[in-house]
C-alpha cells in the first residue's frame, strides 16, 4: 500500500512549473496579475464597476458573476454571464504563447475534471466533494474552449474521459487516479494537490497573457482553484488530516485557506 502511494506522487513532485518557483517569482506574478486585471476593469468601465472579492459580483459588472460558487465551494463558470462579459471585451491579436496557454489549459481543466469523475465513482458514497466539484470543472474547460471557438483555433482536446492530447498530462491522469485510489484521504489530497498545480500554472501563464478576454478567465479559474482548495483541505480536516502544501509557497497556501470562500 505505501509503495502504490509513492509511486502515485512521484510523478506530482517532478512537475517542471512548480519545483522552480521561488517566493520572488510569486510575487512578480502577482504584480503582474494586479497590473493586467487593472487594465481589465478601465478598459470596462462602461459595462460597469469592478468586482472585488467576497460577494463583489462580476469584475465587469455584465448582469451577474461570472462564477457562481455553491455552499460547498464548488465555483461554477455561468456560460450565459461569461459569454456576455467577452463580447464587451475588443478581439486582440493572439500571440504564439497565448495560443499554447488556451490549448494546454483546455486539456488541464479537462484533466481536473475527468479526475474528480473518476474519483467520484470510487468515493461517492463518502463524500459529495469530488462529484460537486468535477461539475464545476467541466464549466471551467468550457469557458477555455469559448475561448479557442472566439479565436477561431481548432480544439484537438479528445471528448474521451481519461484521454488526452498532451502526453505530460495522459501520464498525470494514470497516476493521480491511481494514487486517489488508495484511501478517500489520499484522493482528498490529490484534490488538493490539482488545484495548486493549476494555479502554479495559471500564474506562470498570465506573465505572458495580454488579451483582456483571456486574464479574465483565466483570473476566475485562479479564483475557483482557491475555493476548490479551500473545499479539499477542510474535508481533509474533518478527517483529522493536515494538508501540507506540495507545490505553492507556504505563506501563499496559508493566505488562501485562512480566508472565506470568494464569491461571484
Amino acid at each position: 500500500m505505501q509503495g502504490r502511494r509513492a509511486q502515485g506522487y512521484q510523478v506530482l513532485r517532478r512537475h517542471d512549473a512548480i519545483q522552480t518557483q521561488s517566493k520572488l517569482h510569486t510575487e512578480n506574478i502577482m504584480k503582474t496579475q494586479l497590473i493586467k486585471l487593472t487594465a481589465i476593469c478601465l478598459a470596462t468601465l462602461a459595462l460597469g464597476a469592478c468586482g472585488g472579492g467576497g460577494d463583489g459580483g462580476s469584475p465587469l459588472g455584465s448582469g451577474g458573476p461570472q462564477l457562481v460558487v455553491d455552499a460547498s465551494g464548488a465555483s461554477s463558470f455561468n456560460t450565459t454571464t461569461l459569454g456576455t462579459s467577452l463580447a464587451g471585451l475588443p478581439m486582440e491579436s493572439l500571440s504564439t504563447a497565448e495560443k499554447d496557454s488556451l490549448l494546454f489549459m483546455r486539456e488541464e481543466e479537462k484533466l481536473a475534471h475527468d479526475v474528480y469523475a473518476q474519483l467520484d465513482l470510487r468515493w461517492g458514497t463518502s463524500t459529495r466533494s469530488f462529484g460537486n466539484i468535477a461539475n464545476s470543472e467541466a464549466t471551467h474547460t468550457e469557458a477555455v474552449r469559448q475561448l479557442l471557438v472566439r479565436y477561431s483555433v481548432a480544439d484537438p482536446t479528445p471528448t474521451a474521459a481519461g484521454q488526452f492530447q498532451n502526453p505530460v498530462l495522459q501520464g498525470l491522469y494514470t497516476q493521480l487516479t491511481t494514487a486517489g485510489a488508495v484511501s478517500l484521504g489520499d484522493a482528498l489530497k490529490v484534490g488538493a494537490a490539482i488545484e495548486e498545480i493549476d494555479m502554479v500554472d495559471i500564474n506562470k501563464a498570465m506573465l505572458s497573457i495580454d488579451n483582456q478576454d483571456i486574464a479574465l478567465v483565466y483570473q476566475n479559474l485562479l479564483k475557483g482553484s482557491r475555493n476548490h482548495l479551500r473545499s479539499f483541505v477542510g474535508n481533509l480536516a474533518n478527517l483529522g488530516i493536515t494538508y501540507v502544501p506540495q507545490y505553492m509557497p507556504v505563506a501563499d497556501y496559508q493566505l488562501i485557506i485562512t480566508t472565506p470562500m470568494e464569491r461571484g
